[in-house]
């Protein structure tokens, strides 16, 4: 009896690892303004774009702020050390796990979008976040009280040699 019960509870722990593992869960880490880190496992939130960590943006009477750094520490602050559950979707080239995450049913990515902190990525996302991202630009929330440059266009102008500070200003910004 006991080597079958031993044996139904292997089977059964078999079958729930890899399970588990497309669903990372528990308390998070931000590593950025779309990255998270749980249990060691590296998530980028899927379907959007945060600023990166140097990226500066212009506020409404066009002072730069550190709007990356902005993004993650409102990000934690919501996040506020509640239990973080993520369902994988992929994995990106850098090897992280790509995901949609939520903290008491509150999509983090929806989340980021509607207050202004993050951008819709709609050559991952197929435009979900487009509606909140209208929102949040009508309300005049986060970035778009002032000024930004594209997150993936401020990476673009690093990996070309230019200085955060001239890659997060250009002739493109939104007004």
């Amino acid at each position: 009896m006991t080597k079958t019960f031993s044996g139904a509870i292997m089977a059964l722990l078999l079958m729930i690892g890899p399970a588990m593992a497309d669903q990372p869960t528990g308390q998070a880490s931000v590593i950025d303004g779309d990255t998270l880190e749980i249990h060691g496992i590296r998530i980028r939130l899927w379907g959007i774009d945060a600023p990166e960590s140097t990226q500066l943006c212009r506020d409404e009477e066009s002072y730069p702020y550190r709007c990356g750094a902005q993004a993650a520490n409102d990000l934690d602050s919501f996040i506020a050390r509640r239990t973080v559950i993520c369902l994988t979707i992929n994995l990106d080239q850098y090897g992280r796990t790509v995901a949609t995450c939520s903290v008491d049913g509150a999509d983090l990515g929806e989340w980021l979008v509607r207050n202004g902190l993050a951008l819709d990525w709609p050559q991952y996302s197929k435009a979900k976040y487009d509606p909140v991202q209208r929102e949040a630009e009508h309300a005049g929330r986060g970035m778009w009280k002032g000024s930004y440059v594209e997150p993936w266009l401020y990476r673009a102008c690093i990996r070309a040699g230019g200085k955060p500070s001239t890659c997060s200003d250009d002739a493109n910004a939104h007004p």
